[in-house]
């Protein structure tokens, strides 16, 4: 999608969009050697690149692929690049949420409410007795 937008970007006489629509191809292409290296087996450092791209971490992947994703949309902002552009964004937002981890169960987050709400009464009537 980010290809073809950026294709149909490029087809204008206002060189912010050109600029754009060229950099939402390299996007796609970049996109392509990171996550689907089979997909460019007549290029010899796809491999290269893919293996390198595994060994970042998630929060690094998300920052890389959501700055991608945002600018040729603050070159030309049209719906053309906000669409394109979009499939690169999710991806950056997903990678952000697996960095973020598993979300934990509601009965181990209320018993580290109670045992902090205990603490705080503990404390309180300590301070209580100490001026009595």
């Amino acid at each position: 999608a980010c290809a073809f937008a950026g294709l149909w970007n490029c087809v204008t006489i206002n060189p912010l969009n050109i600029a754009a629509g060229v950099w939402m191809m390299l996007n796609a292409f970049i996109l392509f050697l990171c996550e689907a290296p089979f997909c460019c087996q007549f290029i010899e450092f796809a491999n290269a690149v893919s293996a390198r791209a595994d060994r970042l971490r998630a929060w690094q992947k998300a920052a890389f692929y959501c700055g991608m994703a945002v600018f040729p949309v603050t070159l030309s902002l049209t719906l053309t690049t906000l669409f394109g552009n979009a499939i690169a964004f999710a991806t950056g937002v997903l990678y952000g949420l697996s960095a973020l981890g598993k979300k934990g169960d509601a009965i181990s987050y209320a018993r580290i409410h109670q045992q902090q709400k205990q603490m705080d009464e503990e404390k309180l009537t300590g301070t209580l007795e100490g001026q009595a």
